[in-house]
């Protein structure tokens, strides 16, 4: 599965806040992922996570000020 840092990541289990998306922050034999609704990092082992990745969203564009 290719997941690369940037990424959105869509999955089957919701965060215990209700977000359901995750930005990658590092990609190796762990991920290390942040929900997108409330900030909180997560560090899981691969396997795990991309057995509970529903679908990989392109990352989100930089923002303009």
């Amino acid at each position: 599965m290719e997941v690369h840092v940037g990424d959105l990541l869509l999955m089957k289990k919701p965060h215990p806040c209700g977000g359901s998306t995750f930005e990658v922050l590092r990609v190796g034999m762990d991920f290390k992922i942040r929900c997108t609704q409330c900030g909180r990092e997560v560090m899981l082992p691969r396997r795990k996570c991309e057995k509970n990745i529903r679908r990989i969203l392109p990352p989100k564009p930089p923002e303009k000020e």
